[in-house]
């Protein structure tokens, strides 16, 4: 079967593109020919055999930022010229879309989060008008949606909100979504009446993955520490959601100065660097500036050279170092880094994020150390203490979450859930 993925970006690091590389390895070993419809290429060359760019489909294109600042940021009195907007660049990506169904011979669709969250408007119409016009058999892989933002995507303008409302997320006869949680799902239920197959995201627990080598040995001097230090590695970006003030809070409250937080994220999503410099000043409130590293200029999801001879880090190599992992994320749709903490073998300390972490994660019965509200009790840290001091612990923690993420959370899981998805997208068209 010829399968057509259409996606924003991919390449990057955000759980949307990684969670599509993995669809697209399980896919092809199921296959199928897979073709990519990507508004960006992120950190890698595209390859014309199976991927093609439009360049309006980029969530940084000058379409797609006029029409979010005029829809959601600063919104104008009259919203006809970006109605006019929308409709115009809609039918641009549309076309583009509908030709590259004809060329590639496109059997069935899957759009990326592009018709679940308004974060891209064009396109999403573009892929609305697509799958009703050929009436395709699709699948929509929802990651977020727009209720699930607070109120990031309302705008004081009813027709924007009524548009968003009824593009978002798709609903056509001849589709079927996979959400990434049950909350998800219980929603979708509820507001739409639409079914929905939880897809949680996975890894490839036979990879060789957060493994010790001669390469990621250097690591600790590249960042300018010794090889003694404990590292505690957050392996995430620096946005709000993802709660770092409590794990530099955690390195204030272990008061050991061989005890060491490395951030490996950047802060390209963190609007006006307002968060991050949050951080940075608690850093310096709590004197910890020895202690914690801002290292992402080091690293790059596959480890690739930045193109000048400097030695780059893959984020398996970021696993290899780290003694664990903190994650007191308020907000995930599933939780990426935690599945990725849990095939390289390292223990993790969780903020229990409402409404996914406990129903989707927790209850599988993972060993971790979880706080509540993103506040660290004295409990807490001593029991992080127990595992961060003592080694063999901690390998029974993480040998013991490894072999429960392999049974929920593998390659296989996805194949399964993939399957059904196919079977119900073909049946609905």
């Amino acid at each position: 079967m010829n399968i057509g993925i259409i996606i924003g970006r991919i390449g990057g690091v955000d759980g949307v593109a990684l969670e599509t590389e993995k669809w697209i390895d399980v896919l092809k070993a199921m296959g199928h020919r897979i073709y990519t419809l990507s508004g960006q290429f992120q950190e890698r060359p595209m390859d014309p055999a199976t991927e093609t760019l439009v360049p309006e489909m980029s969530f940084f294109s000058p379409e797609s930022f006029w029409s979010q600042k005029k829809a959601f940021f600063y919104p104008e009195t009259n919203p006809q010229d970006l109605i006019e907007h929308l409709n115009l660049y809609s039918k641009v990506i549309y076309k583009k879309i509908m030709l590259w169904i004809g060329e590639r011979k496109i059997d069935l669709l899957i759009s990326e989060n592009a018709s679940a969250l308004p974060s891209h408007l064009e396109m999403g119409m573009a892929i609305n008008k697509a799958v009703n016009k050929t009436g395709i058999p699709t699948i929509t892989h929802d990651h977020d949606f727009a209720w699930e933002r607070g109120d990031r995507y309302l705008s004081p303008h009813k027709d924007i909100n009524d548009f968003v409302e009824e593009v978002f997320p798709l609903r056509s006869p001849n589709s079927v979504h996979a959400v990434i949680n049950s909350h998800a799902a219980d929603t979708l239920k509820e507001r739409f009446g639409r079914s929905s197959v939880n897809v949680p995201n996975v890894m490839d627990f036979n990879q060789v993955f957060g493994v010790q080598n001669e390469k990621n040995a250097q690591l600790p001097t590249h960042m300018g520490f010794s090889k003694d230090n404990l590292f505690l590695f957050q392996i995430t970006r620096i946005v709000r959601r993802k709660g770092i003030e409590s794990a530099i809070r955690l390195v204030h409250e272990l008061d050991d100065k061989k005890v060491k937080l490395i951030i490996t994220g950047n802060y390209a999503d963190d609007a006006g660097s307002a968060y991050y410099n949050e951080l940075v000043n608690l850093i310096h409130e709590l004197k910890l500036g020895e202690q914690v590293s801002f290292a992402y200029d080091l690293f790059h999801n596959k480890g690739l050279s930045n193109g000048n001879g400097e030695i780059r880090f893959s984020l398996s190599d970021a696993y290899a170092q780290a003694t664990a992992c903190t994650y007191f994320s308020t907000y995930e749709g599933f939780g990426n880094a935690f599945v990725e903490a849990v095939l390289a073998r390292r223990p993790i300390f969780v903020n229990n994020y409402k409404p996914v972490y406990q129903p989707d994660i927790g209850s599988k019965g993972f060993r971790t150390v979880m706080i509540e509200n993103g506040e660290l009790t004295k409990e807490n840290v001593k029991q992080m203490a127990e595992i961060i001091y003592n080694p063999g612990l901690a390998k029974e923690i993480a040998d013991f979450n490894f072999e429960l993420g392999k049974k929920y959370f593998s390659y296989d899981t996805l194949r399964e859930k993939l399957e059904e998805l196919i079977s119900m997208a073909t049946s609905a068209a």
